[in-house]
């Protein structure tokens, strides 16, 4: 058994207490609802030498933002957030993910921030014994000759192919969010599509964020369009799963044709994928179910299958356009 430590951030100061523990010790994490990292830990893939707990900083509020967006403080619940009226009203592909993405006691205790920093879920690397370029830099990839079914056909590299496994980090990828951190040297906000790094030569590297470096919130700026928004996710089984493909979509049409949409894929791409091939192939164009299915084709066309997983971007072709026909509701057939 390793022992561990334990600190709980609070007082006036809490912040900047539990930046300076951590940010000060690399064997030192932060602990929110610890519904990833407890796991981990139990299975040895994770060993720092103590927690410091931040459930009790105040960084849990859901506050309105002068363009009709929100700000999400990183410990707010997910729960809480899919329940929030707000979120429902202006952002319900972001409630329907949240729903989607976890059990109800999960969704209790499973912070936002902690969310966009949850490690994949690929059996090689959770194992703790096979070859884990995650786990360990040079090691090797047990998926590529392994068990793939789940894995990802997007954004890979030679190093990785482990999926992203965030429900509710897809719709903000859609939405443009942003995510706002703080160190002991000040705040800093990183563009989503910076926040998640695809595999390349270091998968051990998801997210540009320092040791010690504190998500403080989520800002989803406002998107008129996103009032009339999904999030569609297929699974093997209709009780908590995570997605073989998700697709979080809005769109916009005026006489016919498309004149704004915003597409991110989930379960089959190694970063929240957002679909900036098909949006450009659809704005301007027809809204139709022909329209829908080209666009789609284009945004797989990089795919990069194994055997095991060969059937996901037809799944995936075929869950991008079964959404954007429930959106408008009068896609034409081709």
């Amino acid at each position: 058994m390793r022992p561990i430590s334990y600190l709980r951030a609070e007082g006036t100061d809490a912040v900047d207490s539990a930046l300076r523990a951590v940010g000060g010790d690399p064997g030192s994490d932060f602990l929110a609802g610890g519904t990833t990292e407890v796991d981990l830990l139990r299975q040895n893939v994770l060993g720092p030498r103590r927690l410091v707990d931040i459930n009790r900083l105040p960084l849990a509020d859901i506050e309105d933002l002068p363009d009709g967006g929100l700000r999400i403080g990183a410990l707010a619940r997910m729960s809480e957030v899919a329940s929030s009226p707000a979120v429902q009203e202006r952002f319900p592909l972001v409630s329907r993910a949240l729903v989607l993405g976890a059990s109800a006691q999960l969704r209790h205790m499973a912070s936002m921030g902690g969310n966009m920093m949850q490690r994949v879920r690929c059996g090689y690397y959770r194992d703790g014994e096979s070859p884990c370029n995650k786990r360990e830099p040079g090691a090797g990839c047990a998926a590529l000759a392994g068990v793939s079914r789940n894995h990802a056909v997007l954004g890979t590299s030679e190093h990785c192919i482990a999926t992203h496994p965030s429900d509710v980090a897809v719709p903000l990828v859609a939405l443009d969010a942003r995510i706002h951190t703080r160190t002991l040297e000040g705040e800093h906000t990183y563009a989503i599509d910076d926040f998640f790094l695809e595999p390349g030569d270091a998968p051990h590297r998801e997210h540009p964020l320092t040791h010690g470096e504190l998500i403080t919130a989520i800002e989803v700026p406002a998107l008129p369009m996103a009032r009339r928004s999904l999030y569609l996710k297929v699974r093997d089984r209709e009780s908590y799963e995570f997605a073989l493909v998700s697709v979080a979509a809005a769109i916009e049409v005026r006489d016919g044709k498309v004149s704004g949409v915003r597409i991110a894929l989930g379960g089959v791409g190694t970063r929240p994928w957002r679909a900036r091939r098909a949006e450009d192939a659809l704005v301007g164009g027809p809204a139709t179910t022909k329209s829908f299915d080209l666009a789609a084709r284009a945004e797989l066309a990089v795919a990069r299958t194994t055997p095991m997983n060969a059937f996901k971007p037809e799944l995936a072709r075929r869950t991008l356009v079964r959404a954007l026909e429930t959106l408008t509701a009068d896609g034409s057939p081709s």
